[in-house]
């Protein structure tokens, strides 16, 4: 009988436990490290966006200017989940902006003394 070694696919560590089965059949693990963020996981995703770093390679790619179109073709994903994550970053980004630009904002009023004209 052949024995397969299982790593999680986020923090690398060998402590694994089965941990039932998908609807499909497939075999699910969960991973016994406390300091790791993720709980279980499956060894093969039928969807490609699952797969850890997929959704960063989504985002590098967009900013090295490739199109939708040509990044759901090399990841072997959906043009819609492309879409969705190009969506999510740039939300994301958006409010990180807003709230750097307020504290900016707070911070030149208090340096500068506002004068009152007569």
């Amino acid at each position: 009988m052949a024995t397969i070694a299982v790593k999680c696919p986020t923090c690398e560590s060998d402590k694994i436990a089965k941990y039932g089965q998908t609807s499909d059949g497939k075999q699910r693990y969960r991973c016994e490290n406390n300091s790791c963020s993720r709980n279980t996981f499956i060894l093969n995703y039928q969807q490609q966006a699952r797969i850890a770093g997929i959704k960063a390679m989504i985002i590098d790619m967009t900013l090295n200017g490739s199109g939708i179109r040509d990044i759901a073709r090399v990841l072997k994903i959906s043009t819609t989940t492309v879409i969705k994550e190009i969506k999510k970053s740039l939300s994301i980004a958006a409010g990180q902006s807003k709230r750097i630009r307020a504290s900016a904002i707070q911070n030149k009023r208090s340096t500068f003394r506002v004068r009152k004209s007569r």
